[in-house]
């Protein structure tokens, strides 16, 4: 795939983060209710060109922290603390109209139901014209060619006519894929995509995973994914952050975590995976829900589902160690005695 039309390939520099998140804690709470820690603590960087994977079930956290980063969540009944340092700037210091002119432009996202984000009531090409008029001051007349080529480089077939189309128009995967490229019109130098694959069939889903680690290959983009899926991180992200009731629990590049996994909730998720090479096998699944927690402040939040506690853990807050490229919030690893490593 050629550079997306007024693109180009932002300079790498792999030692200094594009993204940095420190300490980011988000609260939700309702009058006369005790407050909910969606995000407590997280801590995690993304470089120019990389691909971060956020892993975890549903509820870990994941969607609220891209929410955060990009100053989406609503105004009333929450609370965002910490930094989120992009190219140098803290993200949540910037007033409503300062992050409107660096979303879609500096940072964009892909959100996870196309059906519901795309407006069911303007044309596909329109939606993307707006982008560029917004950014780049473009008028409609000349944006229209420049959104038909984003259309047909993200493999959207006939592009010159599904400009003229409504999103209840296309089918699951052109929707996502015209998402895609609303995202990218302005060549943004991070991209978020939210369970970008959800609710498409394995094969749209190759497609569009296909589509994104080649965009990241072409322009230099930093990526990150937010996905419960580690089929996806396995073939997509450089880094993994496995999260558990809004901390950061195991994290480490893709091919050691994947070969040996620390934390008992990484081992898990990987258990519950169906092989091709295990057919007729039981799964695994992971007992409970993620309700069944205990608090972070005095406890391991996953000792209520872990497949081998110690006392401790339910007495003690596990502290994130690292070492060798892995870090882990465990008193008892899985197959490692990883405190021993940190020494």
């Amino acid at each position: 795939m050629t550079t997306l039309a007024g693109e180009h390939k932002h300079p790498t520099d792999s030692t200094a983060p594009l993204l940095s998140v420190r300490d980011l804690r988000v609260t939700f709470q309702r009058q006369g209710e005790e407050a909910f820690h969606a995000v407590d603590g997280l801590n995690f960087d993304v470089r120019p060109g990389q691909t971060v994977g956020l892993v975890g079930e549903s509820g870990c956290g994941k969607s609220v922290t891209s929410l955060a980063i990009m100053g989406l969540l609503p105004q009333r009944g929450n609370k965002v603390s910490g930094t989120v340092d992009f190219d140098g700037t803290d993200l949540l210091s910037l007033s409503d109209s300062q992050m409107r002119d660096r979303r879609g432009r500096d940072i964009a996202m892909v959100f996870q139901d196309p059906l519901s984000s795309l407006n069911p009531v303007v044309p596909v090409g329109v939606q993307v014209t707006e982008v560029l008029e917004r950014h780049r001051g473009m008028s409609r007349r000349a944006a229209m060619p420049m959104a038909a080529d984003l259309l047909r480089r993200v493999g959207i077939p006939d592009p010159n006519r599904r400009v003229k189309d409504y999103p209840h128009q296309m089918s699951g995967g052109m929707r996502q894929r015209a998402l895609i490229a609303i995202a990218l019109a302005c060549a943004p130098r991070l991209l978020i995509a939210d369970e970008p694959t959800t609710a498409l069939d394995v094969t749209i889903q190759a497609q569009i995973l296909a589509l994104l680690k080649e965009l990241v290959e072409d322009t230099g983009t930093a990526l990150i994914m937010i996905t419960h899926d580690l089929g996806v991180v396995a073939g997509l992200c450089d880094e993994v952050n496995v999260l558990y009731a809004g901390r950061i629990v195991e994290r480490g590049a893709r091919h050691p975590l994947f070969r040996d996994p620390h934390h008992p909730y990484t081992t898990g998720l990987l258990g519950s995976i169906p092989r091709l090479d295990a057919a007729g096998e039981r799964l695994t699944p992971i007992p409970g829900s993620v309700a069944d927690n205990l608090p972070w402040d005095h406890a391991c939040a996953f000792a209520p589902r872990c497949s081998q506690p110690i006392d401790v853990c339910t007495q003690v807050t596990p502290e994130l160690e690292s070492s060798g490229g892995r870090a882990l919030r465990c008193h008892n690893p899985v197959g490692v005695d990883f405190r021993e490593e940190t020494r």
